[in-house]
């Protein structure tokens, strides 16, 4: 009887470990996985930024380019 039950008990620990183990390595799938979401997030927000720079920069460019080709005529007198 005594045998038994040391045997079960051991079963018992092995499962204990088994479900721990388990339950950390869902934890650290879950870190991961925010971990991944923020760095998208990120790197959208850099994205974001780059295109309104150069939305920024081809305005400038435009508008330097109207400014270079508009003459004034002048007036003459009479």
């Amino acid at each position: 009887n005594n045998n038994e039950d040391t045997r079960r008990n051991r079963k018992k620990k092995k499962i204990k470990i088994k479900k721990k183990k388990k339950e950390e390595e869902e934890k650290k799938k879950k870190k991961k996985k925010k971990k991944k979401k923020k760095k998208k997030k990120k790197k959208k927000k850099k994205k974001k930024k780059k295109n309104e720079k150069k939305k920024n920069e081809k305005k400038k460019k435009k508008k330097k380019k109207k400014k270079k080709y508009h003459y004034k005529h002048k007036k003459t007198r009479t």
